[in-house]
């Protein structure tokens, strides 16, 4: 059974690797819009936010 955490009365799947957390993005963008919850991680994806957090996050 995978560990959950509870966000807004939402359970979110997570899961450990190495010692580091990783949450499910499915599942928050599914609580935002179940209908387009592909369309909302591709928004994620392209947004300049994340893509400078993974460019200077992992140096």
């Amino acid at each position: 059974m995978k560990a959950k955490l509870q966000v807004l009365e939402q359970d979110i799947a997570t899961c450990i690797r190495d010692d580091v957390e990783y949450i499910c993005i499915t599942d928050i963008a599914r609580y935002k819009n179940a209908d387009r919850t592909g369309v909302i991680i591709g928004n994620w994806l392209r947004n300049r936010n994340t893509i400078e957090f993974w460019e200077f996050g992992s140096s």
